[in-house]
């Protein structure tokens, strides 16, 4: 018995090891993935889980290979690359600053959804097109001026008489409120963007706290609602 304890350490101490030497050889040659959190074996033989601050990637076990995809089980055809995604990178839905946000309630308000928008981003805009076919739901806009000149535009819908519409005649007709000096909230805004690892616009965040950066079309926000109220 006390063999077979010894046998078990070694293994257990050969797989750590091989994490960590997986790990370190990314972060000493690859540098521009940015700071690594984890490496954890997959159940695939040689191949490793990556986790950076904002991505999930997988590679081999002399780290020369790095893969940028979603690893299936093809026995239940689960995503697992969206399952662990989901883990790693969700966010409490019911801690986002919502008072910092725009609120708009469409139809029955049922379903929820935050997003960070920035006025100069052309996918945010395109997103703000693709919401008018969406129904039965509850926007929570953080505006998030990360492109130049943004922080004035943004400062304008804020001190709008009303807001939303200043925000819907900027994003779908281009047309910019007047610039406007009453605290708009953009550097709370900004360190909360932050703290959520928000890396660009748009980034959508669903009630059941799973994070889609970039831009969807309208079918594809339907089937994103509907998987986040079912969960």
């Amino acid at each position: 018995m006390f063999k077979s304890l010894l046998l078990l350490l070694a293994t257990l101490s050969c797989a750590y090891a091989g994490e960590a030497e997986v790990k370190d050889t990314l972060q000493k040659n690859h540098p521009q993935l940015g700071k690594i959190e984890q490496v954890n074996k997959t159940p695939i033989s040689g191949l490793y889980e990556v986790v950076t601050q904002s991505q999930l990637f997988y590679t081999d076990d002399k780290a020369q290979y790095l893969i940028d995809g979603s690893l299936y089980e093809l026995k239940s055809m689960r995503n697992l690359t969206d399952e662990r995604s989901r883990q790693m990178f969700s966010v409490n839905f019911n801690s986002l600053p919502l008072d910092l946000a725009l609120k708009r309630v469409k139809g029955n308000g049922s379903r929820k959804l935050a997003y960070f928008t920035d006025p100069n981003c052309g996918f945010c805009k395109k997103l703000e097109r693709e919401l008018q076919k969406v129904n039965n739901v509850t926007l929570y806009l953080f505006l998030y001026p990360v492109f130049p000149g943004s922080d004035e535009k943004v400062q304008g819908v804020w001190c709008s008489k009303d807001k939303l519409k200043a925000w819907d005649e900027m994003m779908l007709n281009n047309v910019t409120p007047p610039s406007g000096n009453c605290g708009a909230p953009i550097a709370k805004v900004l360190e909360w963007g932050k703290k959520l690892k928000v890396n660009g616009t748009p980034t959508l965040i669903m009630s059941d706290g799973t994070v889609l950066p970039g831009f969807l079309p309208a079918t594809e926000l339907e089937k994103a609602l509907a998987d986040a109220a079912s969960r």
